[in-house]
C-alpha cells in the first residue's frame, strides 16, 4: 500500500551548503527540503485523483476496472520495492557511506562513482530478465493474484503492459535514492507527477479503443517519464569517467545478499497485505476490488505527506549512524515519529468525518454510482483506522535499516502483521464483506507496528517506546473528538460540497482545541513543530 509517492531546477541544490562538505544537514535546509517535496507530493497526490476520477468515470466499479487493479498490482508492488521502502532503504546508507568517505578524502576511486559502477550494470540486467519473466507468466500471475476472476484474458493484458515497471521503477529507484542521499529532494518528489500524467493522458485519449487496456498503457508510459524525468540530475551527481573499472568498496558491499534479503522480504512482505484484500476480494460480486482500490487510495493520502517528513530526515539518520552520533539518530527519529504521527493522525479524523462526502465529491459521475459511494465511503473509514499503524512501519523501517548491518527484525514482526491480516480476513470477508477485509488490514499493521516500536531500541536506534507511545496518544485522542466533530458537522450540512467544507474547517479546529485539552503539544503547535524539529539532534 504505497502509493505509496517529488523542482523545476532538477537536481540544483536547495541550499548553498553541500553535502561533500558537511555531513549534518542544517534545520533550515530539511524544512525546506520537506515542504518543497511536500508541495510536489500534494500535486501528485491531485493528480493520483484525476487518474482515479478518469478510471471511475470511463470504468466504474466493474469487471474492467477490477482487471485493471489486478494488474496494478505490479506497479503498486515495484513502487514499493523499487522506488520507496526497498531501494531507498538499501542505496540511501550505500550512498550515505559512499558519501563520507569522499569527505573524508578517501584515497583510491570515488567512492560514489564506484558504486554505481559496481550496483547499476547489475541491477538494471536482473530487473530486465524479471520483467520479461512476468511477460511471458502473466496468466499464471493473475491466476495467483485473484484466482476468484470469471474471465482472466483482461486482467492478463494488463499485466504485460504493466510489466515494464519492473524495470523503470528499478532505474527510477535507483536514481532517487543517489539524489536523496546527495540532497536532492525535489525532482524524486516529482517522478509520480509524470507517472500521473502518462496515465491520465493515455486512459483519456485511448479508452474508447483500448478500454481498460489504455490506463495499463498508460502505466508503462508514465514509468517511463518517471526515469527521464531523474536522468538529468543523476548524471549531474554521478559523470561518468573513462578508465579501468572501480574496484568493489565497502558501500557496494552494503547491497551484498546478506543485508539484501531481509530489506527485500520485509518491504514483499509489506506490500503482501494488498495481496491478501485482492485474493480475498476476488471471490466477492464484481466491483468489491475497486472498492477496496478507491478507498485506499484516498484514505491514504494523509499518510502520504506525513512520511515526506521521514524520507526527507532519513538520510540524516543514516548520515549520523555512519559517524557513530547514535543519540542524535534517536532524537531524530523520536521527533519524526511524533510529527509524522500528529500529521496522519489530523488527515484520519478528516476521512472518518467527511468520507462519503470526499468520494461522492470525487468519484460518484459517470459509470460510479451512489451505491458504489456508500460502500467506498463504508470501507474508507475502517481503513482510516490502520493509517497510524501504516505510517509508523513507514518510518521505523527507516532506522532499522539505516546501519546497514542485516536485520531481521523487521520482517518477523510484518510477517506477524501480515498472519494476522490473513487470519482476520479469512473470518470477517464472509459475514462482512468489503469491509472485513479493511478492518484486518487495520489490525494486522496495527500489529506490525507496535512490534516494530518495541523492538527498535534493543536492535538499531535506541528510541524510548514509552515517551513515543505518549507522544501519539494525546494527538490520537484528539482525532477521535475531531473525527466525532466532522461527522456530525457533515450529517447536518445541506449538501455534499457543504459538508466538506464544514468537515475541512471544523476538523482542524476541533483537533487543536481537543490537544489544548489533552495537552498534545504536537497537535496543538503542529506548525511551529515543523520548523522545531527538523534541526539534527546533537
Amino acid at each position: 500500500m504505497s502509493g505509496t509517492a517529488t523542482d523545476p531546477a532538477a537536481g540544483a541544490p536547495v541550499t548553498g551548503t553541500s553535502t561533500r562538505h558537511s555531513p549534518v544537514r542544517p534545520g533550515r535546509f530539511l524544512a525546506r527540503a520537506a515542504a518543497g517535496a511536500g508541495g510536489l507530493t500534494v500535486i501528485a497526490a491531485l493528480l493520483g485523483l484525476v487518474r482515479d476520477q478518469a478510471i471511475a468515470r470511463f470504468f466504474g466499479a466493474s469487471h474492467a476496472s477490477d482487471a485493471f487493479l489486478v494488474a496494478w498490482t505490479v506497479p503498486e508492488m515495484a513502487a514499493t520495492l523499487l522506488i520507496e521502502d526497498g531501494m531507498a532503504l538499501l542505496l540511501v546508507p550505500a550512498f550515505s557511506l559512499a558519501l563520507t568517505r569522499r569527505a573524508a578524502g578517501d584515497p583510491g576511486p570515488d567512492p560514489v562513482r564506484a558504486l554505481v559502477a559496481g550496483t547499476l550494470p547489475r541491477l538494471s540486467a536482473a530487473l530486465a530478465c524479471a520483467g520479461g519473466l512476468l511477460i511471458w507468466g502473466a496468466p499464471w500471475a493473475v491466476g495467483v493474484l485473484a484466482p476468484g476472476l470469471d474471465d482472466p484474458r483482461l486482467a492478463v493484458d494488463c499485466t504485460r503492459l504493466t510489466a515494464v515497471t519492473v524495470l523503470t521503477f528499478g532505474v527510477t529507484g535507483y536514481f532517487s535514492a543517489a539524489s536523496r542521499a546527495h540532497g536532492r529532494f525535489l525532482a524524486p518528489a516529482g517522478v509520480y507527477i509524470a507517472y500521473n500524467i502518462g496515465i491520465i493522458g493515455m486512459t483519456l485519449a485511448l479508452h474508447s479503443v483500448w478500454g481498460v487496456r489504455a490506463a495499463a498503457a498508460g502505466v508503462a508510459v508514465g514509468s517511463l517519464l518517471m526515469v527521464l524525468t531523474l536522468l538529468p540530475t543523476f548524471l549531474r551527481l554521478v559523470p561518468g569517467r573513462r578508465g579501468k573499472r572501480a574496484p568493489r568498496t565497502r558501500a557496494s558491499a552494503l547491497l551484498g545478499t546478506t543485508v539484501l534479503a531481509p530489506v527485500v522480504l520485509f518491504v514483499v512482505s509489506r506490500q503482501s497485505q494488498v495481496f491478501v484484500e485482492r485474493f480475498l476480494a476476488s471471490s466477492l460480486p464484481d466491483g468489491a476490488i475497486s472498492h477496496l482500490n478507491y478507498a485506499q487510495k484516498v484514505a491514504q493520502l494523509p499518510m502520504v505527506l506525513s512520511m515526506m517528513i521521514c524520507t526527507v530526515t532519513f538520510p540524516v539518520v543514516a548520515r549520523a549512524m555512519a559517524a557513530g552520533d547514535r543519540e542524535g539518530a534517536r532524537q531524530r527519529v523520536e521527533r519524526d515519529l511524533a510529527l509524522a504521527g500528529t500529521v496522519v493522525l489530523l488527515g484520519t479524523a478528516t476521512v472518518l468525518g467527511c468520507a462519503p462526502e470526499i468520494v461522492e465529491i470525487l468519484f460518484q459521475r459517470g459509470a460510479f454510482d451512489a451505491a458504489d459511494t456508500a460502500a467506498t465511503a463504508g470501507v474508507m473509514r475502517i481503513y482510516a483506522l490502520g493509517l497510524l499503524g501504516h505510517t509508523l512501519v513507514g518510518a521505523l523501517c527507516r532506522p532499522f535499516f539505516s546501519t546497514g548491518r542485516p536485520t531481521w527484525y523487521p520482517l518477523g514482526a510484518m510477517g506477524a502483521g501480515l498472519l494476522v491480516t490473513a487470519v482476520a480476513g479469512l473470518l470477517l470477508t464472509g459475514p462482512f464483506g468489503v469491509n472485513g477485509i479493511a478492518a484486518a488490514n487495520a489490525v494486522g499493521i496495527s500489529t506490525a507496528a507496535l512490534l516494530m516500536l518495541l523492538g527498535l531500541g534493543s536492535r538499531a536506534v535506541a528510541v524510548r517506546a514509552g515517551a513515543v507511545a505518549l507522544s501519539l496518544a494525546r494527538p490520537a485522542a484528539a482525532a477521535a473528538v475531531a473525527a466525532a466533530v466532522g461527522r456530525l458537522a457533515t450529517d447536518l450540512a445541506p449538501g455534499p460540497v457543504a459538508g466538506l467544507a464544514a468537515g475541512c474547517l471544523l476538523v482542524p479546529t476541533a483537533f487543536l482545541l481537543a490537544g489544548i485539552v489533552f495537552r498534545a503539544p504536537e497537535a496543538l503547535h503542529l506548525l511551529a513543530l515543523i520548523r522545531q524539529r527538523f534541526p539534527h539532534g546533537r
